[in-house]
């Protein structure tokens, strides 16, 4: 059995049998020749770096509800944001002049030039905001997002989780200002960033089946 996610991450429990076999993540990075589209490359460099807000494959149907939360979050914090649509329905009609929307950009291209992402806590997101080194803010809907939120936290790499459903722009908000301002937080993600970067899951899983085969 091999399970792909990192060590450092949630350690491997002593009592596991050697066939049981803890990879290291599988990420699968875009192509190295990919380029943002113009408006994105502009809008990246237009200013500070911005907070990088998404949920996802969660579909929900208070996308408009939280679409607004997440427009008034953004002015209470005064970040600057690139908001991914997801199938959770985040598609602001008109967005300020400090949000950029975008359908989907590779997370190895986007999460190393943010200064946090902010998503529903996927394992996969979860995972690639950890390998950037970004603290995250996850606010999980349902099943293992909850643990990947609580995980996050409690290795100091992200705010507190905010559930979905108790979502306001003024939890979002302290949880995002923890995320960008906390340098306790941005060293343990720095940190933990460095050591799963160091990791090659895929390598170790095809190795092993090799082996056994």
């Amino acid at each position: 059995m091999l399970y792909a996610f990192s060590e450092h991450v949630v350690p491997r429990p002593p009592d596991w049998p050697d066939d049981v076999v803890v990879t290291g993540y599988w990420f699968h990075d875009s192509d190295q020749t990919w380029r943002p589209p113009h408006s994105l490359a502009e809008f990246m460099d237009g200013g500070t770096p911005p907070v990088y807000i998404g949920f996802g494959s969660m579909f929900t149907r208070r996308a408009e509800e939280i679409t607004k939360i997440v427009l008034e979050t953004v002015g209470i914090t005064g970040q600057r944001a690139v908001i991914s649509t997801g199938w959770g329905g985040l598609r602001p009609e008109n967005p300020p002049d400090d949000v950029h929307v975008v359908d989907g950009v590779p997370h190895d291209w986007l999460f190393p030039r943010v200064p946090a992402v902010v998503h529903h806590g996927g394992a996969g997101t979860t995972a690639a905001g950890l390998r950037a080194g970004k603290p995250s803010v996850i606010c999980p809907v349902i099943t293992d997002q909850f643990f990947w939120g609580r995980r996050v936290h409690d290795l100091g790499a992200g705010s507190e989780p905010v559930p979905q459903k108790k979502l306001s722009a003024e939890r979002l908000g302290a949880a995002i200002d923890c995320a960008v301002n906390d340098a306790a937080v941005a060293e343990a993600s720095r940190g933990l960033g460095d050591l799963i970067a160091r990791e090659d899951g895929v390598a170790v899983a095809a190795d092993y089946i090799v082996d056994r085969g």
